[in-house]
């Protein structure tokens, strides 16, 4: 099992600084069964790092899992942790009282559901504990009740099952997001770049900038800047036409358009519109927009409960008979068969 080191920075100043610098923030970071590792290591490391580059703690951290037992991450990596939720309830009310805790997640989130960690989430925030979620974290902060009518950021990959389960949400595909007293990231690498926001609160550009020369990374990404790459370089498209074709198609899956429609917005004949598709992507548009919706349907499958019909309808389908000839014809298997091999493959 990894153990983790806390409070601790790798180059020390003087005891007497250390004792004059007031610590500025004081950090929990709750572990949630196959929680993103990289999520959590850039979190961690931003803070680590902060410290290491004052000489002085100005952070703090401990880890904590529902049992005060270790949790395994998604990539099979286990940890040990300092507390329980019990221990933390206990510490809410003393001097080691956090200031912001993290709620760490990852794959499967939409399994997990314990009423006892959403009530202590929001007994922290409504003690005046500032609540994050890295990763898939917002899934748990949107059951806990803290997330309707607010902004937030998750993982584009999640984006279509977080909207149809928490339509309440105002859920972003941003690299962060706050909203009041709770933030939400994507993951991946998203959460150095709010971890560094949350230090700019604290110090100056020049700690930043130290920080990113040590994590080799070359700027500091704002809340807003895109999760995938452009369109242009996923696709390997370089056509401006047809990338406004695609995004028009993206845009409107639930409710798919006419290719007399997108001509239409275009500007273009649907015979120019079926000879750039053929030319650029392989196929005809109404094959490629099928596709992508498909594709969409496949992410609510794998990461949503919602009923076949259900998805079918999001996805533009009139039928869940159409919905599955489509479907195994694309995948070689049927929605359902889909969705009970992800069971299979989550027990």
């Amino acid at each position: 099992m990894l153990e983790t080191t806390k409070k601790h920075p790798e180059i020390g100043g003087t005891d007497a600084r250390a004792e004059k610098s007031a610590l500025s923030r004081r950090f929990v970071f709750f572990l949630v069964p196959d929680f993103s590792m990289i999520a959590f290591a850039t979190a961690i490391e931003a803070v680590r790092l902060a410290n290491r580059m004052l000489t002085y703690n100005s952070y703090e951290w401990r880890l904590a899992s529902l049992d005060g037992q270790s949790v395994k991450a998604s990539n099979g990596a286990e940890l040990n942790v300092d507390t329980s939720l019990e221990d933390e309830r206990r510490l809410l009310n003393g001097v080691d009282r956090p200031s912001m805790l993290f709620v760490c997640s990852g794959v499967n989130v939409e399994k997990f559901d314990n009423k006892s960690v959403y009530a202590w989430i929001r007994e922290e925030y409504n003690r005046g504990v500032a609540v994050a979620g890295l990763c898939t974290g917002a899934h748990i902060l949107a059951k806990a009740g803290l997330l309707s009518g607010r902004r937030c950021a998750i993982h584009w990959e999640n984006l279509p099952g977080f909207q149809e389960a928490f339509p309440k949400v105002d859920v972003y595909a941003d690299l962060f997001e706050k909203d009041g007293n709770v933030y939400t990231c994507a993951g991946g690498t998203a959460a150095l770049d709010m971890m560094l926001s949350l230090i700019a609160e604290d110090h100056d550009d020049n700690l930043i900038n130290a920080i990113c020369e040590q994590a080799l990374t070359d700027r500091v990404r704002g809340p807003h800047d895109r999760q995938r790459l452009p369109l242009r370089a996923r696709l390997g498209v370089q056509n401006a036409r047809i990338l406004s074709i695609i995004e028009l198609m993206e845009a409107n899956l639930s409710e798919p358009l006419t290719l007399i429609e997108i001509a239409e917005f275009a500007g273009l004949s649907r015979r120019q519109i079926e000879r750039l598709f053929r030319q650029h992507m392989g196929r005809s548009p109404a094959r490629y927009y099928l596709e992508i919706r498909l594709d969409r349907a496949r992410h609510l499958l794998l990461q949503s409960s919602l009923p076949v019909v259900e998805v079918a309808v999001a996805c533009g389908f009139v039928s869940a008979s159409h919905f599955s000839k489509c479907y195994r014809e694309l995948y070689g298997r049927s929605p359902q068969q889909e969705r009970a091999e992800r069971q299979d493959l989550g027990d």
